[in-house]
């Protein structure tokens, strides 16, 4: 925290029971020469990962669809999620953490991944910031069925598309993660599927 213009006061935390909710009070210095004070509320939830596995040679991608509370509660009527398979980092690196979310959800197992940007995902209002990557898989690479892992309650489903069809659907508002629509326009501008 090297910003002069930045004087945290006092952070409190009003929830810790998923993840961290700070209320951070903090002096602001503005474009004027004026302390201003602010107070924000930040979402600790981790860092995190995600991917985008591809196979230009059948023109497909693996998805992942499964159930998210907060879209439920703003107006998503199933409350599912067609997503890109990602991930929190807990003690892993970002490669080694996308590489067993991988695994774990999809049920491919690859090796080489290619890191292809990063991104705060909600600066206003969580700290995550999230490594973005992409893999080729082939058939070959799938080891089980994937699903998620039983006692973190994942019911995740295993979606292999067409590329031109998940990005119809991503137009049609069928596909509305931000994440997986970021991997999938990456995907369109560098031709990885063509």
């Amino acid at each position: 925290m090297s910003n002069q213009n930045i004087k945290i006061t006092k952070k409190e935390i009003l929830s810790d029971n998923w993840y961290t909710l700070h209320k951070v009070t903090y002096e602001y210095l503005n474009k004027q020469g004026q302390w201003e004070t602010h107070q924000r509320e930040a979402y600790d939830r981790g860092n995190g990962a995600v991917i985008l596995l591809y196979n230009a040679s059948i023109k497909k991608i693996i998805l992942t669809s499964q159930f998210r509370l907060p879209t439920y509660i703003n107006g998503n009527t199933n409350g599912m999620m067609i997503e890109a398979c990602a991930g929190l980092l807990d003690q892993d690196n970002p490669e080694d953490c996308i590489r067993k979310e991988t695994e774990e959800e999809t049920g491919y197992k690859i090796d080489k991944v290619q890191k292809v940007f990063e991104s705060y995902m909600s600066p206003g209002s969580v700290t995550e910031v999230l490594y973005f990557f992409i893999a080729e898989y082939t058939s070959d690479m799938k080891v089980s069925e994937g699903g998620g892992i039983q006692e973190e309650q994942e019911n995740i489903e295993v979606l292999e598309l067409d590329f031109e069809k998940a990005m119809s659907m991503m137009y049609s508002g069928e596909i509305k993660d931000a994440k997986t629509i970021m991997l999938l326009q990456y995907a369109k501008i560098h031709n990885l599927i063509s």
